[in-house]
């Protein structure tokens, strides 16, 4: 299988489904994940520095659960809004061609996270059903402290149809999160590692299984 995440910032993927990751790495799939920023740009750090950190957990993290990264000319962090959406889709569509995946993991639209909605609805644009399309299916993924800070009313809500079990592999995702120190927040806080192993219990528990990681199919086709 070919598998591609498309995240709005390196640490989405680890965050929201590391452990799905490192299932399908381990499963022999191929696994491309493609940031649409750097996901520094809008702290007002001391950007070259800071890059280079954030780089350098993304590429820890990649190695701890068996993906590759694909190139992209990063957009403006917390500002894809400043971008226009056909961008964004021709970014999608340029990754899309050279790795013709079977399943897409976008975040969810129901995400506070101006950045994540705008990516998400890229992806469901670049994969439309299509004659020529050879692609399968398309999971949407949660993410904490964004997902979880939505509200119904404004958002939407998240309601996962589709439960993977992670018990085996979150360890490998435990540590990838521990690449990306400077983005995790201490106890208590959803984007804390006890948060995050919170949240994979409690999906876990919902199904019947340890741990798990939580998607919305949002289409499926059976080709």
């Amino acid at each position: 299988m070919q598998v591609l995440a498309v995240v709005a910032h390196t640490d989405d993927e680890t965050i929201g489904m590391g452990g799905t990751i490192s299932r399908h790495s381990a499963a022999g799939d191929n696994v491309f994940c493609l940031a649409m920023t750097d996901g520094i740009g809008a702290r007002g750090m001391a950007e070259d520095n800071a890059a280079g950190a954030r780089d350098t957990a993304a590429q820890e993290a990649a190695e701890i659960l068996g993906f590759d990264w694909l190139h992209n000319p990063l957009l403006p962090d917390n500002a894809l809004d400043s971008v226009p959406l056909l961008q964004l889709i021709k970014v999608i569509e340029t990754a899309a061609s050279r790795i013709n995946p079977d399943i897409i993991y976008p975040h969810s639209t129901a995400d506070l996270n101006i950045d994540h909605t705008l990516v998400a609805r890229a992806v469901l644009t670049a994969f439309r059903p299509r004659p020529a399309a050879t692609w399968q299916e398309i999971r949407t993924f949660e993410t904490a402290s964004a997902t979880d800070y939505g509200h119904p009313d404004v958002t939407g809500r998240f309601e996962p149809n589709l439960f993977v079990n992670i018990s085996n592999s979150w360890e490998r995702k435990r540590r990838a999160l521990q690449a990306y120190s400077e983005e995790m927040r201490p106890a208590p806080h959803s984007r804390s590692l006890s948060g995050l192993e919170y949240l994979a219990r409690a999906r876990g528990h919902q199904v019947g299984l340890a741990y798990a990681e939580a998607f919305l199919t949002i289409r499926k086709i059976a080709r």
